[in-house]
């Protein structure tokens, strides 16, 4: 490779953990790594990625509940080489766990985590013999999570949880487990883990969506693990510049949070390109009809930006790692050429250095299953 090549593919790349800034974080837990548990979790570096077309009517926007249980069986079993689904549940949860689902209702009514995976899940969560109070579905807003609905879907004595049933209350967090960081001089610098987390959770099953963020790049696992479980978040955006290149895999790094969430199934029946994590056109709107599974939030993470990248680029809109300021316009992204933030992708790279994954595409090993 001559020196003209090299350095035009260096000035492509996603910027490097040493060439960002990185504010000055200060985390505070009583919790210790538990060994070998969690993030990246038994199977780093490995995804399996799960299509039908049957498990979604685009014309009626519609979600077929029985066809996503067939690729939930398709992609436990692929995951962990276990011959039913019993012995590949029974990997990752025991009867005697008490299991945190962490959906993100962000995007409700349009992208949201759907009630009928969720209630796969559960349902198989049942089956290894966890009583269904011992399981809880939650996220951070009783508002966005009483749009999904929730309880007609899934089985009696399932928890619905949500740690602000109004903005900014703080009774749903950890007073004692927390990140302090001054990012733009705001007043309120810490944010803290969700209570039930700390205190009452066994075990985190995370059920991330697959979508375009205006700030992060994209919402995967880790972001949703990660400011799904935080309070006092968004203050890491503040004009066009944002800390989620740091931030974000910071939080997920948190004891007892990272030892705690044993599987991601991220669930990418429906996405959006542009403008997430609320839909604000439907013309962002598509449909990939895919769930992917895997314990390694960076190489789940990584597959996605690729599959946004690759959507953008059919649409014609600039990579969610253009940093050039030229494009960057505060407002409602209805432009697919202008956005709000500078988007920071790169949190993904980031938090593999954090130990929470693999990022190199030559490592990671995908497996994929069509219905």
């Amino acid at each position: 490779m001559d020196r003209r090549t090299f350095l035009q593919l260096a000035a492509a790349a996603p910027l490097l953990g040493a060439e960002m800034p990185v504010p000055k974080y200060h985390i505070v837990t009583s919790y210790k790594r538990i060994d070998g548990g969690g993030m990246p979790g038994k199977y780093p570096a490995r995804a399996v990625r799960v299509h039908s077309e049957g498990a979604i009517d685009t014309a009626a926007n519609r979600v077929d509940g029985a066809v996503v249980r067939k690729m939930l069986t398709a992609g436990m079993l692929k995951l962990t080489g276990a011959s039913n689904e019993r012995d590949a549940w029974s990997q990752f949860i025991s009867p005697n766990d008490v299991v945190g689902i962490k959906v993100n209702c962000s995007g409700a009514p349009e992208i949201n985590s759907n009630p009928e995976l969720v209630a796969g899940i559960i349902d198989n969560l049942i089956a290894v013999g966890v009583p269904a109070d011992h399981i809880y579905i939650y996220d951070r807003f009783q508002n966005q999570m009483r749009i999904v609905n929730f309880p007609p879907h899934v089985a009696k004595g399932v928890n619905i949880w949500a740690a602000e049933s109004s903005r900014g209350s703080i009774l749903g967090y950890d007073p004692n487990t927390y990140v302090e960081v001054d990012f733009f001089g705001e007043e309120d610098t810490r944010s803290n883990l969700i209570k039930l987390v700390s205190e009452k959770f066994t075990k985190v099953i995370n059920v991330p969506t697959m979508k375009e963020h205006r700030a992060a790049g994209v919402t995967g696992c880790l972001k949703n693990i990660a400011y799904g479980d935080f309070s006092n978040v968004a203050r890491s955006h503040h004009r066009e510049h944002s800390n989620t290149y740091s931030f974000i895999g910071t939080l997920a790094s948190v004891e007892p949070l990272r030892s705690r969430t044993v599987l991601n199934i991220m669930d990418g029946l429906r996405s959006v390109w542009q403008g997430g994590p609320f839909l604000q056109s439907p013309r962002f709107l598509f449909f990939p009809k895919i769930l992917m599974f895997g314990t390694d939030p960076v190489a789940l993470d990584h597959l996605l930006i690729n599959l946004i990248e690759k959507k953008r680029k059919q649409e014609g809109a600039p990579s969610i790692f253009d940093r050039s300021e030229a494009h960057v316009r505060f407002g409602p992204e209805l432009d697919p050429n202008f956005n709000s933030f500078i988007r920071e992708p790169a949190h993904v790279d980031y938090a593999s250095h954090l130990g929470l994954g693999v990022y190199d595409m030559a490592r990671i090993k995908e497996s994929e299953i069509n219905l």
